[in-house]
């Protein structure tokens, strides 16, 4: 057995004491800063449900950003509400219970501020524009906005109070067309089923709203000098049922994988 020199005891009985007095410290509660080598402590999981209103356009990018977010976050769980942002926006001024608010325009983001149910400041995330659809095979023959004036063709547009009909007839008006559209559609997802179904010639959506239907529509660019730009703004709620889960959401929308779900599906950076 090795033995230890008298000096080396004192020194290793030393140690001994310093080590005890600094756990009796420690178990007092002393005012002590951690040891900076210590580990931190654990961040305890993201545990409670939210739901997220957001606007039509937003369906199939929202529905993966919501499975990313889960699958982050196994305790945490996201329901999602989708229209179009004004149905929305006066579903959340009524009272409606929702945690977080994603618009395709700032308008009716701004509404929902000044009421005072936004928590924090609401934040741009992302950016959108308008594109023709057009059935399988363009049966109508559409080629531009010129088209939506001609009363021979079914035309269709979102409602004029909907972001999609009002951007839509800002489009129309940069290039100078009145348009003869037979319906005005509730929201965009509504007016792209209808034009994917053949019972309409065209109507003006977005270009991620195109790329969603796949083969069942083809679209027809919208010249820059009249296409319209959207963007859309976020923020958690201030009656947020859960707070932490809500404003996590929001971080991880805005976050380098949550954009690149986004843009994946068509959506311009913000």
């Amino acid at each position: 057995m090795m033995r230890l020199h008298r000096g080396a005891r004192l020194l290793l009985a030393g140690s001994l004491l310093l080590a005890l007095a600094a756990c009796g410290d420690d178990d007092a509660g002393g005012s002590g800063s951690a040891s900076p080598s210590g580990p931190e402590p654990a961040a305890e999981g993201l545990s409670g449900s939210i739901t997220v209103f957001a606007a039509a356009s937003l369906t199939d990018a929202f529905e993966e950003v919501a499975t990313a977010f889960e699958e982050a976050n196994p305790e945490a769980s996201v329901e999602l509400n989708f229209g179009a942002s004004s149905a929305l926006r006066e579903q959340i001024l009524a009272g409606a219970p929702a945690d977080v608010f994603a618009s395709a325009n700032p308008s009716n983001m701004d509404q929902v501020v000044e009421a005072g149910e936004v928590e924090g400041e609401e934040q741009v995330f992302v950016r959108n524009e308008l594109e023709i659809a057009v059935p399988a095979g363009n049966p109508g023959d559409v080629d531009g906005l010129d088209d939506f004036a001609d009363p021979d063709l079914l035309i269709g547009l979102c409602a004029e109070q909907v972001p999609c009909g009002e951007f839509g007839r800002e489009a129309l008006a940069n290039a100078g067309v009145t348009p003869a559209q037979d319906t005005d559609e509730p929201d965009v997802r509504s007016l792209l089923t209808k034009v994917e179904a053949g019972d309409l010639d065209a109507g003006i959506v977005y270009t991620t709203d195109v790329l969603a239907a796949g083969d069942a529509v083809e679209g027809v660019e919208i010249p820059e000098e009249d296409n319209v730009i959207a963007e859309y703004p976020i923020a958690s709620l201030s009656r947020a049922a859960s707070p932490e889960v809500a404003e996590a959401f929001v971080a991880f929308v805005l976050s380098g994988e949550g954009q690149e779900i986004l843009e994946s599906f068509g959506f311009l950076p913000a």
